[in-house]
């Protein structure tokens, strides 16, 4: 039973766990690996953005391939 609740409670916030771990390991990345290549400031925002849209954009074409 507990094991039934901890699932559904992840649940409400993790549907995709490929789509959440791929989030979590672009953030890292973009947060440490960025800022010590020395670029100028605003390109580590526009790099996270782009990387965050195209890890949404495969989730999206990958869960309508499924169906």
């Amino acid at each position: 039973m507990l094991r039934t609740i901890w699932d559904e409670f992840i649940g409400l916030f993790v549907d995709d766990v490929g789509f959440a771990v791929s989030i979590l390991v672009w953030v890292l990345i973009a947060g440490v690996g960025l800022p010590r290549l020395g670029l100028p400031d605003f390109v580590p925002a526009v790099l996270l953005f782009l990387g965050l849209l195209g890890i949404l954009i495969e989730s999206a074409m990958r869960r309508a391939r499924k169906r």
